[in-house]
């Protein structure tokens, strides 16, 4: 078992890092390779996009993360990632149906996501219990000792490394420039953020609302279906264009210049 020193304001400095090192990504991504990709959806958007995001995100973090703790022991308002992710989704999802736009237009904040939760989940674990993000008890020799003396699963590790594992194949991914980054990160983040997180929370001491499921399960899941949905419907539509342009036949001008 491995002792861990934890101090409540240890998530308020590891907030700041994470969400500092992920403004500092993203502004790199952007100039190394997201300006076409950001051009194109400040052209198809307006400031009602960002303002639905914005709301939808807010909505979404507090509601489930207060439905999940107000059904503990001690109940308490507090606030998900996971639900901020899930509001902002269907915030810019309606915004976006209303609009009459179709196609990502997430890819330039996957790598501030992916890098925010990397980091920000090392504030949650050096918070300790007063946090509420612990697991569950373990005998396997890297369970941590977060002040009560019980051995727990590291949970907030395990998730940490998967979403820097993803990170790092986003970021060789970009620089090969495949189309699943350029074109469809943003569903391929969604899909891998809800199946380790899914995965996670059987790990944790949380109330279940549907069988052996909590709250974020649920959200988890949703996530996984919405990204499976939307990057299938994307490489429909990128398979689609591509048989266009191969019908496509040039025409000789009189002067036998193609058209």
């Amino acid at each position: 078992m491995i002792h861990v020193p934890t101090a409540p304001w240890a998530h308020t400095a590891f907030d700041v890092l994470a969400w500092g090192s992920g403004a500092a990504v993203g502004w790199g991504l952007y100039r190394w390779r997201l300006a076409e990709p950001l051009r194109r959806v400040a052209a198809a958007t307006g400031p009602g996009y960002f303002a639905c995001l914005v709301a939808g995100a807010a909505a979404g973090a507090w509601a489930s993360g207060s439905l999940n703790t107000m059904r503990q022991a001690a109940p308490a308002l507090s606030h998900s990632i996971v639900g901020a992710l899930v509001g902002a989704i269907v915030g810019v999802e309606l915004y976006k149906a209303v609009r009459g736009i179709r196609g990502s237009t997430g890819t330039v904040f996957v790598g501030s996501f992916a890098t925010g939760a990397a980091i920000g989940r090392w504030g949650c674990l050096f918070a300790g219990l007063p946090d509420r993000t612990y697991g569950l008890p373990t005998a396997l020799p890297w369970g941590v000792d977060l002040g009560d003396g019980i051995s727990r699963h590291p949970v907030q590790i395990y998730e940490s490394l998967s979403m820097a594992a993803f990170l790092a194949a986003y970021l060789v991914a970009l620089a090969w420039r495949s189309p699943w980054a350029m074109r469809r990160g943003f569903y391929a983040l969604c899909i891998w953020y809800g199946a380790q997180r899914f995965a996670w929370e059987f790990l944790k001491p949380y109330p279940t609302v549907l069988g052996p499921f909590n709250v974020f399960h649920l959200l988890c899941g949703g996530l996984v279906v919405y990204g499976l949905a939307y990057y299938v419907r994307d490489l429909a539509d990128e398979r689609s264009a591509g048989r266009a342009e191969g019908r496509a036949v040039s025409l000789p001008r009189a002067d036998h210049q193609p058209l």
